[in-house]
């Protein structure tokens, strides 16, 4: 994390106050040419006068052409060239639950999906079940799976999404995921990409050869897949880095764990989008940075919910009187990635990005959206890990560069 260039100053008495509203998957595309994407046909007056008084842009994750990841995106947004600091999503689903991870283990996010009678995935979701019934097919695996030498967590997250955890001794996780990402193929068999990972590819093969016995008669969830394998790594964090005493309010756990591993602090998990901005006034006197992330715009565009994004949209609209109310020194209205309903899926396209702070420079474009975002001050590309040393000077937080 190369930012030896800023010397941050210290904080008086965390008055001077960031919020970074995440809604994720914010960036889309038309349904049809000619058309408007999710974020400009909403009905967003909020964020239109905001954006009268702000910096517009357009960022892009990780590298233009490259389709982001959720964790990487994150990990952008907080500073980090995710190029450089590049983890697996397991480390973070670990996190984000609170698992007391140990740099030895070796964890994976897994997903409960459906395959047919020839073992071939029909839906990587299961059909999105239920949290409900995703913790009891976690306390299923946890009662009957038995790897010899390994201790084995299963750990539910959300709906379908759980945390798989291995403990030995002389695991390393350069193995291969068993997620295809992709429906029309069976699960992937895990093997070892170097001598070291031997003994954990051979654990992952007997664990998923025990879970689909164990699953076979479940409807619609009869197997399970695993990706993000990783190690939890030692990196600077960004307390340290910016001078920050930053907090994570969110309703999902993997959000929560990228937030954690760079150092925020997530005391509780939110179940609504008010009871986020309840949270986020609750502790603002204690913290001067804020990650407030939504999920569900994300959700409805890999689902191809077009009009469900857009309503999404105009919650988190709806909501922003009261972050304003607050008279935050910065607030930066942005998503991680673009899922464009039209793709169902993440994609590569830049980021809009709306930058509101009183020593900021006006455009004048009093409207939130990929197109107005073009004619914005901040640029079309730019890359946003320059998301935090913005946020920092516009708060008035940075010494100057040089004598």
């Amino acid at each position: 994390m190369n930012h030896d260039y800023m010397i941050p100053l210290e904080p008086e008495n965390l008055s001077k106050k960031i919020v970074l509203l995440v809604m994720d998957g914010l960036g889309g595309l038309p349904m049809e040419p000619g058309g408007k994407t999710e974020l400009e046909i909403a009905n967003t007056p909020n964020m239109d006068a905001l954006a009268e008084k702000s910096t517009l842009g357009l960022h892009v994750p990780v590298r233009n052409g490259v389709i982001p990841g959720s964790g990487p995106a994150h990990l952008s947004l907080f500073g980090y060239d995710p190029v450089q600091y590049e983890v697996g999503r397991g480390v973070l689903s670990a996190l984000g639950v609170d698992f007391d991870l140990q740099p030895s283990d070796v964890a994976a996010r897994g997903n409960f999906c459906s395959i047919d009678e020839n073992g071939v995935i029909t839906d990587r979701r299961a059909g999105r079940i239920s949290s409900e019934e995703g913790l009891r097919l976690c306390n299923l695996l946890n009662e009957n799976i038995n790897v010899p030498g390994a201790e084995i967590f299963i750990a539910h997250e959300k709906e379908y999404r759980f945390l798989f955890v291995i403990r030995a001794d002389g695991l390393s996780a350069n193995i291969q995921e068993t997620d295809p990402q992709v429906v029309g193929k069976g699960p992937l068999t895990s093997i070892a990409f170097d001598a070291k990972s031997k003994k954990t590819a051979k654990i992952v093969q007997e664990f998923s050869r025990q879970a689909k016995q164990i699953l076979s008669n479940e409807f619609p969830a009869n197997m399970l897949v695993l990706r993000g394998i990783a190690q939890l790594p030692d990196w600077p964090k960004l307390p340290d880095v910016f001078n920050l005493k930053p907090i994570a309010i969110a309703m999902y756990p993997m959000y929560r764990g990228v937030a954690k591993l760079v150092g925020m602090e997530s005391p509780s998990v939110a179940q609504s989008y008010e009871e986020e901005i309840d949270m986020l006034e609750k502790y603002w006197d204690n913290y001067d940075f804020f990650f407030v992330h939504i999920k569900k715009t994300d959700s409805y565009g890999e689902d191809g919910a077009f009009d469900k994004k857009v309503q999404e949209i105009e919650k988190v609209d709806a909501l922003l009187p009261r972050i304003l109310a607050l008279d935050p020194s910065v607030l930066i209205i942005t998503g991680d990635h673009s899922t464009p309903s039209l793709m169902k899926s993440h994609s590569w396209h830049p980021v809009p990005v709306l930058l509101y702070s009183k020593l900021c420079r006006p455009d004048g474009i009093a409207s939130f959206g990929e197109a107005a975002c073009r004619g914005g001050g901040l640029g079309v590309r730019f890359p946003g890990y320059e998301l935090m040393p913005l946020a920092m000077a516009h708060a008035g937080r940075l010494e100057k560069f040089g004598a």
